[in-house]
C-alpha cells in the first residue's frame, strides 16, 4: 500500500492543476503531510486526551461521569462557530495568514488548558481554542480546492485524510503513554509543542494559493452573498448536510467512546489500541478511496458507501437490541467507520467543486454547518449513553437515511451517475 501510495503522490500531475497552472514548489508527498497536519491538529486535540478524560473529571471534581464529554463536546462546537470567519477573510488576504494565525492560537490555547484549576476554566479554554483554531478544518479543503477540481480533487482528499487518519491510530496510545509517566497536564504540553512545530513548517514552505484574481472584498453584504451562495446551491447543498448528519454520529461514539469501549466493553488499558486500530482500518479504506475515486468518480463510490452504511448500522442496531459482547462490536462499527471514509471525502469535494472563486466563503460556510450540526448531534448522542452502543447506533441509522433524502435532492433523484466537466469550467461561472 505504501509503494502505490508513493507512486500517486509523486505523479507529475498531482502538484499542479488547471484552475490554477502557476508552478507549485511543493512535491505531492509534503502537501498531503502538510494538509494532513494543520488538520490533524484538531483531532489530537480530541483524541490524545481520551484515555485521560477520566483523571481530568476526577482531578477538576466533575460529579457527572457523562459531563466529562463536554471537554470534547464544547471544542467541537466552538470550532463549528469559529469556522464561520476565516474563509472569508482567507478570501481577502489569502490562506498564509490565516493559517499562521489560527496555529499560533492552537499553541497559546493549549498551554492555557494545562493551566487550568477548574472545570468551568478547562471549558472555556477548550471553547476559545475551537474558535481560535477552527482555521485548522476549513483552509486544508480550501487549500486543496485552490490547487485541484472535481474526481482529482476527491482523490487528493482522501490522501490527505489517509494520512491525516495516523493521528486516532496513535493519539490515544501516545495519550495513554503520557499518563503513565507524567499527569495529564503533560499532555497538553506535548499538543503545544507539535502545534509549534506545525506552524514553523507552514510558515517556512506553505506558498500563497489564493488565484490574485479571486480575491474577494471584505464586505458584510459580500461575505453573506457568497455564503448564501453556496446554501442555495442545490448540486452541493445535499452533500452538505449529507456529511454533516453523518459526522454528527461519528461525533457521538468518539464523546462516548471512553465510557463505552473501555468500561461497557471492559476493554480498560487496551482501549487506545482498540481505538487505534479501528482508525488504522479507516486510514487503509481513504486509500482505496484515493485509487478507485478517478476511476469511478466521487458520486457513484460515496453514493454506494452511503447504503453500505445504512445496511450495516442497521444490522449492527438490531444484533445490540440482545446485547453484544466486545469482539462483535468492533468489527461492524469499524465496516460502518469505512463507509464513512468513502462518504466523508467525496462529499466535501462534490459540495465544493462549484465554488472556484470563493472556495474560501464556502469552505468557511460548510465547516460551520458541518461541524456546529455534528457536533451538536454528537453532544446529544452522548448525552443519551445509557450504558449501552444502543443510542450511537440508532442515531447511526437515523443519520444515513437522513443524508440519503439530502443526497437525493441534490441530485434530483438520480443516484451513481457520474458528472464530467472540463477544467475551469465552475471557475467560468457555469453551473449544470
Amino acid at each position: 500500500m505504501l509503494a502505490s501510495a508513493a507512486a500517486v503522490l509523486h505523479a507529475p500531475d498531482m502538484t499542479s492543476d488547471t484552475a490554477n497552472p502557476a508552478p507549485f514548489p511543493m512535491r505531492g508527498v509534503e502537501f498531503v503531510v502538510l494538509m494532513a497536519a494543520l488538520q490533524a491538529l484538531q483531532a489530537l486535540s480530541i483524541d490524545i486526551m481520551l484515555p485521560a478524560l477520566g483523571e481530568i473529571s476526577r482531578d477538576l471534581s466533575v460529579p457527572d461521569p457523562n459531563q466529562r464529554q463536554l471537554i470534547v463536546g464544547v471544542f467541537l462546537i466552538c470550532t463549528g462557530l469559529g469556522s464561520l470567519f476565516p474563509g472569508a477573510i482567507a478570501d481577502r488576504y489569502g490562506r498564509r495568514p490565516v493559517l499562521l494565525f489560527a496555529t499560533a492560537a492552537y499553541v497559546l490555547s493549549a498551554l492555557a488548558c494545562a493551566l487550568v484549576t477548574s472545570f468551568p476554566m478547562m471549558l472555556a479554554a477548550r471553547a476559545v481554542s475551537g474558535l481560535c483554531t477552527s482555521a485548522l478544518m476549513v483552509m486544508p479543503m480550501t487549500v486543496i480546492r485552490d490547487r485541484f477540481e472535481g474526481d482529482r480533487m476527491a482523490s487528493m482528499q482522501s490522501l490527505v485524510s489517509m494520512t491525516f487518519m495516523v493521528v486516532p491510530m496513535i493519539a490515544p496510545m501516545v495519550g495513554q503513554g503520557v499518563m503513565l509517566v507524567a499527569g495529564w497536564r503533560w499532555i497538553f504540553g506535548l499538543i503545544a509543542v507539535l502545534g509549534a512545530c506545525v506552524c514553523v513548517w507552514t510558515a517556512l514552505r506553505l506558498p500563497e494559493t489564493l488565484h490574485p484574481d479571486y480575491r474577494q472584498e471584505i464586505r458584510p453584504k459580500v461575505i453573506a452573498a457568497n455564503m448564501a451562495l453556496t446554501l442555495r446551491t442545490r448540486e452541493a447543498v445535499g452533500y452538505l448536510f449529507g456529511v454533516a448528519f453523518v459526522q454528527g454520529a461519528m461525533f457521538g461514539y468518539i464523546n462516548s467512546a471512553q465510557q463505552l469501549v473501555a468500561e461497557h466493553f471492559g476493554a480498560g488499558f487496551f482501549f487506545p489500541a482498540v481505538f487505534g486500530g479501528m482508525a488504522l482500518v479507516m486510514a487503509s479504506t481513504n486509500f482505496v478511496n484515493s485509487r478507485i475515486v478517478q476511476r469511478f468518480g466521487a458520486r457513484r463510490v460515496s453514493q454506494t458507501a452511503l447504503f453500505g452504511y445504512i445496511a450495516s448500522s442497521l444490522l449492527h442496531f438490531v444484533l445490540a437490541l440482545n446485547g453484544e459482547t466486545l469482539w462483535v462490536f468492533i468489527p461492524l462499527m469499524t465496516f460502518s467507520m469505512c463507509m464513512m471514509s468513502f462518504i466523508g471525502s467525496n462529499f466535501q469535494s462534490i459540495a465544493i467543486q462549484p465554488f472556484a472563486r470563493t472556495a474560501g466563503a464556502a469552505a468557511s460556510i460548510m465547516s460551520f454547518v458541518r461541524m456546529v450540526m455534528g457536533s451538536v448531534l454528537g453532544a446529544l448522542i452522548g448525552q443519551a449513553y445509557d450504558g449501552t452502543p444502543r443510542p450511537i447506533l440508532a442515531s447511526m441509522v437515523a443519520a444515513g437515511l437522513t443524508a440519503l433524502i439530502f443526497v437525493l435532492y441534490s441530485e434530483r433523484g438520480k443516484l451513481f451517475r457520474r458528472l464530467n466537466y472540463p477544467p475551469g469550467y465552475y471557475a467560468a461561472g457555469k453551473r449544470p
